[in-house]
């Protein structure tokens, strides 16, 4: 009898992979049956030595048992063949074909490339597997992305630690993403309020606004007329209905941005609790940048969002919209986030309370998305006194739409908190329709009230991983062509696990309260960018590396020429660089003294 010999990136990817297709006698590091044999990598087998002389990989001690037991299976010669069954993507792609290599396998494989860990999906999947060789570019990017990132990381840490006596790590993606948190916060220190003014009226029952003004006396002699008046005119009434369009499916960024906001999650524990929903079978594959399905998909949708709907108790019609949803050209290895037909019959009360937050936040997304626009009524109303125009503006949702779905399933807190100040609003735009309904455009109406309002000029906000990750996402965009499919740098993948290791080694600091936490540098983080030069510390050029990987997954350019410029610049670095004067204070701050040491006196 010969055998297929199926290697998954982990054990318990395995054991489902195993279930479906039938392996179910179990051994040592390994299961077998039904003409299949099923084993695992336990991430990346091969790793890169520390200080290679050639491109040569290494067994990581670590699972080193196991890299024997896949060898042993390979060669096997019942084995007539493999199928290469780890994650999906470009860090799955790296791990198999390593490997492969490393064991000096020649056997012919298969690839399985599937996007959910549903029995059906993987039974599918083995139906149709592909040519093991159709994924050789992504494998090369993937190759190119690690030897880049270890190129400028061992060269650029060395260089720059030794030179300034302390250890500083310096990563491709990393770095910039620092450059870009300190740079933030110098923007805030070094901002200076600059005072406005306003002017208020009081006219029909409702208050008006003025633009700004820059000098004061100018507002103070505007106001010293209308001190003097006794009506205002209303010189436009512009009510208007405004469409709000369904919100896009989550990528993978896009879902940890919301669970930061909304959760307080970072986006480490949202990829972890959407990773593990996945292998529960719960979600779709969690590494995906696109935030649309496919065609193949739209008669499936409709079913699974009234299965979803009524798992979640949401009994109000329901409008569904499918082709909202899809659109092939947007998806490239894998569709957007979605929940699986599993999660009818899952005891929801049985998961981790994150994985249920998360995989709420997910439904609420499929169910929104598919749903009506929320229509929105405003209205604009400006009043012209002293040759001056005052503008107030009322608004409400008149129609909630794909709004409704999301409040049923995760609240009120999708758009903000319940609390006093909203209730207010929503309480003074009712109010204010109310008088503008009274108003007739062209009539003067008595002037009430008239006043200066003096405020300052207020700066950017801190990060939060929320708006970091927005920023690494948009990263370079602007000095990109429109054209360009990946702005940005990082991956999906990667940058929940960029911004962990920044926090984990010392160059940034989470602070702030339980609901809002902020990402700050530290005096280290601070000190390495001001050191460090601009082709490092580039969010631009980062964005235009990743570009490039991506254009090597599709085939159009080539890795040898990306590890060419890589390995340019870094020679470059390493051969011209000099040291900043006067670093040494820099790099080891004056500490103040507070006092003596109470375990000392």
């Amino acid at each position: 009898m010969s055998y297929k010999l199926v290697i998954a990136e982990k054990p318990s990817v395995a054991q489902s992979i195993a279930k479906v297709i039938g392996a179910d006698k179990r051994e040592d590091g390994y299961l077998e049956g039904n003409g299949y044999i099923v084993s695992w990598c336990v991430g990346h087998l091969v790793e890169l030595p520390i200080l290679p002389s050639e491109w040569n990989y290494q067994i990581a001690e670590a699972t080193r048992k196991q890299f024997g037991i896949l060898k042993k299976l390979m060669e096997r010669e019942d084995v007539t063949g493999l199928v290469e069954a780890t994650d999906a993507g470009r860090e799955g792609e790296l791990i198999f074909p390593l490997v492969y290599d490393q064991a000096k396998c020649k056997k012919p494989f298969e690839r399985l490339w599937i996007s959910s860990m549903e029995d059906q999906a993987i039974s599918d999947g083995f139906s149709h597997l592909k040519n093991g060789r159709k994924y050789d570019d992504l494998y090369r990017a993937a190759l190119c992305r690690e030897r880049a990132d270890w190129i400028v990381g061992m060269n650029a840490t060395r260089l720059f630690s030794t030179l300034y006596g302390q250890t500083l790590n310096v990563g491709r993606v990393m770095t910039p993403t620092l450059a870009m948190i300190v740079q933030r916060e110098a923007e805030i220190d070094g901002f200076k309020p600059e005072p406005i003014y306003r002017l208020s009226i009081s006219c029909g029952g409702i208050t008006a606004l003025s633009d700004r003004f820059e000098k004061k006396q100018d507002a103070e002699n505007i106001l010293n007329v209308l001190k003097e008046q006794k009506t205002a005119q209303v010189t436009k009434i512009d009510p208007a209905d405004k469409q709000e369009k369904a919100p896009q499916l989550y990528s993978l960024t896009a879902l940890q941005r919301d669970a930061n906001r909304f959760l307080g999650f970072t986006a480490q524990q949202t990829l972890d609790y959407t990773q593990s929903l996945y292998e529960k079978k719960l979600v779709t594959y969690p590494r995906t940048d696109s935030r649309f399905l496919t065609e193949d998909m739209e008669n499936i949708i409709p079913d699974l969002a009234g299965k979803m709907a009524a798992k979640f108790g949401y009994t109000r019609k329901m409008a569904v919209h499918p082709k909202q949803v899809i659109n092939n050209s947007k998806v490239s290895d894998h569709h957007a986030i979605i929940p699986t037909v599993n999660v009818a019959d899952a005891e929801f009360g049985e998961l981790p309370s994150g994985e249920q937050k998360v995989l709420s936040l997910i439904t609420a997304r499929l169910l929104s998305a598919l749903g009506d626009p929320a229509v929105r009524n405003e209205v604009d109303v400006e009043f012209t006194c002293a040759d001056t125009v005052f503008r107030a503006k009322a608004k409400n949702i008149r129609e909630k739409g794909w709004r409704d779905i999301r409040e049923w399933i995760i609240g009120s807190s999708a758009e903000s908190t319940d609390s006093e100040n909203d209730r207010r609003e929503k309480s003074e735009n009712a109010d204010m329709l109310a008088c503008i309904a009274t108003l007739t455009n062209g009539k003067s109406y008595p002037l009430q009230n008239p006043k200066m309002e003096e405020g300052k000029t207020t700066p950017k906000k801190h990060f939060t991983e929320d708006s970091l990750l927005s920023a690494m996402e948009r990263a370079g965009a602007d000095e990109m062509p429109e054209e360009v499919e990946r702005k940005g740098i990082g991956t999906s993948a990667t940058r929940a696990a960029t911004i962990e290791k920044l926090v984990r080694i010392g160059f940034v600091e989470r602070k702030g309260n339980k609901k809002t936490k902020y990402l700050l540098p530290t005096h280290k983080g601070v000190a390495l960018i001001t050191v460090m030069p601009e082709q490092i510390q580039s969010p631009s050029m980062t964005a235009e590396w990743e570009q490039k990987l991506l254009d090597v997954e599709k085939g159009e350019f080539r890795d040898t020429e990306f590890m060419n410029e890589i390995e340019g610049m870094i020679t470059e670095l390493v051969r011209t660089y000099k040291i900043i004067e006067d670093a040494e204070v820099l790099m080891h701050p004056v500490l103040e003294e507070i006092g003596v040491c109470p375990c000392c006196v």
